[in-house]
């Protein structure tokens, strides 16, 4: 199949606050096959086939299967297809970060978090979070926001270990168990170009840690 390369319209759409990456993993592989996939011709409907058919995520279960082409398609939709010859022209570091940007676009939440939290913590030399950071910014929320007013100790809880991964297997953080130490990434120049001519300038602030 022919891809038609479109510009992303919907850019940094601002989306309903949603715990619903309690359920999900950063799925780095996934990701990156799934692009792969897409940039050889293979359609959203075929690929999901193949989810289901051979497995091609390895999941444990069809239902774990399902949920994980859902979140990675989901992803991969909110960036729109023009990044797929920038991303497979990068490297992996700039793979991992393509997969973070398409985590942000998606999840309004988790965008705040890195754009309020991380990027904060760069611009005033901090480059360390820790619990205590995550607990502040899920407070704050909840008091501006009433949805998340009634969410759980657990879900938040969940969250915040998630992101936490989400940051550290993109290649931003350490491991560390109390302080966790930020690495500014260096975007590479056609992934840097590619965010801003689409409309993702703030995806670029949030991740290089300027104002």
């Amino acid at each position: 199949h022919r891809i038609i390369m479109e510009r992303c319209i919907c850019t940094m759409e601002r989306k309903e606050y949603s715990a619903g990456a309690t359920k999900h993993s950063f799925w780095f592989m996934e990701f990156r096959n799934e692009v792969k996939l897409l940039f050889e011709g293979k359609t959203f409907e075929e690929i999901r086939e193949l989810c289901k058919t051979e497995n091609i995520f390895a999941s444990v279960t069809p239902e774990r299967a399902l949920l994980t082409y859902n979140a990675v398609t989901a992803r991969i939709k909110a960036l729109g297809n023009s990044f797929y010859p920038v991303f497979m022209n990068g490297d992996v570091a700039t793979q991992k970060l393509f997969a973070l940007a398409a985590m942000m676009v998606n999840d309004t939440l988790f965008f705040d978090f890195v754009y309020e939290v991380i990027r904060e913590k760069v611009i005033i030399g901090s480059n360390e979070y820790a619990q205590s950071d995550l607990n502040i910014f899920f407070k704050d929320k909840q008091l501006q926001c009433e949805k998340m007013a009634g969410w759980s100790e657990a879900t938040l809880g969940k969250l915040s270990r998630n992101y936490k991964t989400y940051l550290y297997e993109a290649g931003l953080t350490d491991k560390g168990r109390e302080v966790r130490r930020i690495f500014k990434p260096i975007l590479e120049p056609d992934m840097e170009r590619w965010l801003k001519d689409n409309g993702m300038e703030q995806i670029v602030k949030a991740l290089s840690g300027v104002r």
